[in-house]
């Protein structure tokens, strides 16, 4: 099977150059707190003790040292300022730049993708103006981790050319946090709004963990372009929120790219792992595939988009490449035949490989067909990394009959390959 994908001559690797600006916490251990005054109370108490010489030098220093690489910092300075709770202080007696410096005092840099760089998924890109006829301008979404093991949403663009040919776009120079609001919608569910507007390129927006669901990550988003009965458009993700210990399923939507909504969603899909949309209603329904057991593929579907219900078993492993656990590699992708979906499955010594079966177009829980042997298996020069003997994807890209696959190798980059459909359909049982 190794014949059907062409390697393309490009990799994204991570860098520890790129940081984001986002709060720094910081609280006493249990042992050692201090009834009504906290250790930011104490914080606070010793900035404005400081002179007027040594506050403003210390500001300069620290604005300075946020200035080479970020915009607006005084601005996030005064926001962070502004969001620490449980402070006594009359805030209205705090002089603008004492507020400037106690928000630097409780802000940090973050490199969001130092350690690695990987787990890509693809879209057509919103705006497909400018580009040369026969040409794709892409999107794609990155699992980044960086300090702590702590998982990051990084998106980067690209141009596939009408001859093959991928191009990946260098990535801005800036990273910037989302402005974070709550609401609920008409049904009364949560919804947190992510906006974006500080970004002037896509690139630039990075989103890492910020509620206590996403404590240790962020993790491999599947992004989808969504097309609704009545032809709208827009692009909605599934994601994996990991606090550490348990990991839930939610959604994230988009109609632009500058905001963001994140949802929770309910049923058997939110306490599992790699669930992947379908780009459109079957039978009036929206669908989803899921992995509820750790060990099969399932289907489920939803008449709301929030819960998710009627799960069905519908792949179970068969080969010894997915002896251990089989499950999706992005959204089922339509074709002629059927619905296409990228599968990954564990064998010996963990190791990850990436396969594929067909779906029945108007009733997705029948199997059409399936790849005996993996599409693609770690080589020996996509062995090592962080995790190593890994391949992975959380979505690929169809134009005619071609598919781009990006993926991540080892936990740790992205490569990316050539699919041809035709022949992948042949090599199906």
């Amino acid at each position: 099977m190794a014949d059907l994908v062409t390697h393309l001559p490009i990799t994204l690797k991570p860098d520890s150059k790129r940081t984001v600006v986002r709060p720094f916490f910081a609280e006493d251990p249990t042992a050692f707190a201090v009834k009504d005054h906290s250790r930011a109370e104490r914080i606070v108490e010793r900035v404005l003790g400081l002179g007027d010489q040594a506050m403003r030098a210390e500001l300069r220093a620290a604005t300075a040292r946020l200035a080479a690489r970020h915009r607006d910092v005084e601005p996030s300075f005064q926001r962070r300022f502004n969001e620490l709770e449980g402070l006594t202080i009359d805030r209205a007696r705090v002089g603008r730049e004492q507020a400037l410096l106690i928000g630097a005092y409780f802000t940090q840099e973050f490199s969001f993708e130092s350690a690695a760089l990987f787990n890509p998924s693809v879209v057509r890109h919103p705006d497909q103006s400018e580009v040369t006829p026969g040409a794709t301008k892409l999107l794609f979404t990155l699992r980044g981790i960086g300090e702590g093991h702590v998982s990051s949403l990084i998106f980067r663009t690209g141009i596939w050319e009408a001859d093959g040919a991928l191009i990946i776009d260098p990535p801005s120079e800036f990273a910037v946090a989302p402005l974070i609001d709550e609401a609920t919608d008409e049904a009364g569910h949560r919804v947190v709004h992510l906006n974006c507007g500080g970004s002037r390129e896509i690139s630039e927006t990075v989103i890492f963990p910020f509620l206590p669901s996403q404590g240790k990550g962020i993790e491999d988003a599947r992004l989808v372009e969504f097309t609704e009965e009545d032809g709208k458009v827009d692009w909605r993700g599934t994601f994996t929120a990991f606090d550490g210990s348990e990991a839930r399923q939610a959604m994230l939507w988009t109609a632009d790219f500058k905001t963001f909504d994140m949802r929770a969603v309910e049923g058997p899909l939110a306490h599992a792992k790699g669930a992947a949309l379908f780009p459109r209603r079957i039978g009036g329904r929206y669908w989803t595939l899921g992995r509820q057991d750790n060990e099969n593929l399932w289907l489920l579907s939803s008449t709301d988009f929030h819960d998710w219900e009627d799960a069905r078993k519908i792949l179970t492993p068969r080969y010894p490449w997915e002896c251990i656990q089989i499950g999706n590699c992005g959204s089922p992708i339509e074709l002629d035949e059927g619905w296409l979906v990228l599968t990954h499955g564990v064998g010996t010594v963990r190791n990850y490989s990436l396969g594929a079966c067909l779906l029945d177009k108007d009733d997705p829980a029948k199997v059409l067909a399936r790849l005996s042997e993996p599409l693609l298996e770690p080589s020996d020069m996509e062995r090592d990394g962080y995790v190593p003997n890994v391949v992975y994807s959380c979505g690929a890209l169809l134009r005619n009959r071609t598919l781009l696959l990006p993926y991540g190798v080892a936990d740790s980059y992205t490569a990316f390959g050539i699919v041809e459909i035709d022949a992948l359909l042949a090599a199906m049982r």
